[in-house]
């Protein structure tokens, strides 16, 4: 089941109506994870739509994809280690310009005498974090080589819609197709690989991106590649037909439990090891907060939320 079993409703009390929202009209591989992970965390990132502060890891993991995309402008001869490492700073500097607010992320603590002013970057803290992203940036290169590499796509903003009607939306780091037509497609992460009980979750985005492929070009990508530059690892695999049927049955099933969480305002939380960093824990139920009122609609899911990568 995709919601608790448990009901909290106090003994004798009336049922409360429930008030039906909206629903955007396409699904992303990062809400499905959401709604699949806490029907709760969904609904504050799809139908509240509550403000998310940044987080070091997920704009480090933006500065990492926006220097391997670049990267790939410049002539193949020149796509080396240090020349990537080169243009973390520049990257940076577009990104902090068009999401001013990040700079809180590097700002000074405290306003005590002889120290920075309160609000102000912090230049050591901001030089550190670069310098691990670069280091990041250096660690593709002993995973794959740019030189050898013209990619098909970059940044592929891919929709596509089912029989059923559901529109399925998603951004691809990286198309690669062979000389004799194999299609690969590549995400970067910028955390550690996952346990092998855990493998198949990590996949299950990058078949995601594959069925969509499938049903807008009519064939099955040959392979999905997932680069791990926290930990140096890659993991491959080869999807069939099958298994990208058995993914569209499952998001069709998805969506009828969101569906279904939508017209009875039912949206429990479901308790994991991964509330310790969810952004809304103050507000979810289970930590002793209250969730706001619903709105009384929302807009499409387009982008991924903050640090879905």
């Amino acid at each position: 089941m995709y919601s608790s079993e448990t009901d909290d409703t106090p003994a004798g009390a009336p049922p409360a109506t429930p008030r039906p929202v909206s629903l955007p009209s396409s699904l992303s591989p990062s809400r499905a994870a959401d709604f699949m992970a806490c029907p709760l965390l969904y609904r504050f990132r799809v139908i509240d739509r509550l403000p998310e502060r940044p987080s070091e890891a997920a704009t480090r993991g933006t500065l990492v994809h926006a220097v391997l995309e670049r990267l790939f402008d410049d002539p193949a001869p020149t796509r080396t280690a240090a020349h990537a490492r080169s243009m973390v700073a520049g990257e940076w500097e577009r990104l902090l310009a068009a999401k001013p607010e990040l700079a809180e992320l590097f700002a000074a603590e405290n306003n005590t005498e002889g120290s920075a002013e309160a609000g102000a970057i912090a230049p050591e803290r901001l030089a550190l974090w670069l310098a691990s992203t670069e280091r990041l940036v250096e660690q593709w290169f002993a995973l794959e080589d740019p030189t050898r590499l013209e990619p098909a796509e970059r940044e592929l903003f891919v929709q596509a819609t089912l029989d059923s009607g559901l529109t399925l939306r998603g951004i691809i780091d990286r198309v690669d197709v062979a000389p004799t037509g194999e299609v690969r497609i590549v995400d970067y992460k910028t955390g550690k690989a996952p346990r092998p009980e855990y493998a198949a979750d990590a996949l299950f985005q990058m078949k995601f991106y594959a069925l969509m492929l499938w049903r807008l070009r009519g064939s099955v990508p040959n392979r999905l590649q997932l680069v791990y530059l926290g930990s140096g690892d890659v993991l491959t695999y080869d999807p069939t037909e099958g298994d990208l049927r058995i993914v569209e049955r499952k998001l069709l099933a998805l969506w009828d439990a969101i569906r279904q969480a939508a017209e009875t305002a039912d949206w429990r939380p479901r308790p994991s090891r991964l509330c310790g960093w969810c952004p809304h824990r103050a507000l979810c139920p289970e930590f002793g907060g209250t969730p706001p009122p619903l709105p009384p609609a929302v807009g499409d899911d387009v982008r991924p939320a903050p640090g879905s990568r």
